[in-house]
């Protein structure tokens, strides 16, 4: 068992899973359709190649930074009319997107096209290139793990007036107590027939920075 970390950071992100028309939504942690997209960038596949093996992968996302909401206003113009769409971004977000398989060798595989991508990488859309770095390593553990263990991705000045208690969700059984399904497993990216399927994910609480990484369980009414 092994982990591919990845630092996931940038001015601005947007990760889509329910986007239409005019609205483009964004979801508050990166979605796994979205790294998917990336990853197969990075190794040069079309948008018609199969996404099985990389699908495969378990994923999960800790939350280093919540970055706050922006809106956006865009007109688009066409040969005959022009429309205006409203965009949504996360601004100055991080956070640390966990890749797990039991062969590494594909891992390492991931590693160096993330490193000398074919394609361009963007965290959403186009207009959001990720910042340096980007590959954290290969760590020989579990995600869960990895992502509890894992320095802590934000600037030192921000961690002063920043909540050390950081979220971690991650992909889950469906049996598990506390799974819910999220419909971003991208099945085609194919422009004319772009499908979706479904997985289980879960909150499993918070890593505690000031608590040598120690992890909590969750407790909603902490939100209250």
């Amino acid at each position: 068992m092994a982990t591919l970390l990845l630092r996931i950071a940038a001015p601005l992100q947007s990760w889509g899973s329910s986007s239409k028309f005019e609205v483009r939504k964004t979801e508050n942690v990166p979605t796994k359709s979205g790294i998917i997209g990336m990853l197969a960038a990075a190794l040069g596949r079309r948008r018609d190649e199969s996404l099985e093996d990389l699908n495969g992968l378990r994923f999960g996302v800790r939350v280093d930074q919540e970055g706050r909401l922006l809106r956006d206003f865009h007109m688009v113009h066409g040969e005959k009319d022009s429309y205006l769409t409203t965009r949504y971004y996360m601004a100055d977000a991080v956070f640390v997107a966990a890749l797990e398989s039991d062969d590494i060798e594909f891992l390492e595989k991931l590693e160096q096209a993330l490193k000398t991508p074919a394609f361009p990488l963007f965290l959403g859309r186009r207009s959001c290139p990720p910042t340096q770095p980007l590959v954290l390593g290969i760590k020989k553990e579990g995600l869960i793990s990895a992502l509890r263990e894992e320095p802590w991705q934000t600037a030192e000045w921000r961690r002063k007036k920043t909540d050390s208690s950081l979220r971690i969700l991650a992909d889950c059984s469906p049996d598990e107590e506390g799974a819910t399904a999220q419909q971003d497993v991208p099945l085609s990216f194919h422009p004319e027939r772009r499908e979706y399927g479904y997985r289980m994910m879960k909150e499993y609480g918070y890593v505690n920075k000031g608590e040598a990484g120690t992890i909590t369980e969750h407790d909603p009414m902490k939100e209250l």
